[in-house]
């Protein structure tokens, strides 16, 4: 099993534990809603296109919402067996590449919603995730002006996620931890920022992820 393959279990066997009513991360998402989204992600791609672009969002809502009124352990069920044969994600190597960090973060925003903290039973993940973030920085870090903003491993690879001309912010942790801060989930990740202060204070009020 590959490890977007593994993230995907171990979500599917949370979703079950918490039932569909647990809170996550994702703001106004319970786990049914989260359940939906990765459903409508992963069976109907094209309806799920307002995640990223704006005057799509009220299609994709509606979508979802309609995912979302069907039995939860539907839902599950659909999200464990993986994606259709139809699917984009079914395409060999597409759906590991596209899928470790969103089953990562959503992994982690229902942990830590139910109060768990950092995790450390996964370090293989680290580097596929440290290049997944690699990646994935130009989206995510959008919104990030007026500073140069640095991502520092434990082991000392640096990585510069936005060129600037102004002070520099450095965020330092696992590439775990620096996912889940990049992916806006700021106030759960296991991180340390650095900086002059009123860099750093415009950074934290800036918005991340897709």
């Amino acid at each position: 099993m590959d490890l977007s393959a593994a993230e995907r279990q171990r979500l599917c066997d949370l979703f079950e534990s918490v039932g569909p009513d647990a809170p996550t991360l994702c703001e106004g998402w319970t786990t049914r809603d989260l359940a939906a989204h990765l459903v409508l992600r992963e069976y109907l791609p094209l309806a799920s296109v307002g995640a990223v672009l704006p005057p799509a969002a009220p299609l994709t809502d509606r979508v979802q919402a309609g995912l979302a009124a069907r039995p939860f352990e539907e839902l599950v069920a659909k999200v464990r067996s993986g994606p259709p044969l139809w699917s984009p994600f079914r395409l060999p190597g597409v759906g590991s590449r596209a899928n470790l960090a969103e089953y990562y973060v959503h992994h982690e925003d229902v942990r830590r919603a139910a109060g768990g903290g950092a995790r450390s039973d996964a370090p293989e993940l680290d580097g596929p995730l440290w290049s997944t973030l690699r990646s994935s920085l130009w989206l995510l870090t959008r919104h990030v002006k007026g500073i140069e903003l640095r991502l520092v491993r434990p082991d000392g690879e640096e990585l510069v996620a936005k060129q600037g001309s102004g002070p520099v912010v450095t965020v330092r942790g696992t590439p775990r931890e620096l996912l889940v801060y990049m992916h806006g989930r700021q106030n759960a990740a296991d991180v340390d920022l650095a900086g002059d202060p009123a860099a750093v204070a415009a950074f934290r009020a800036t918005r991340l992820g897709v």
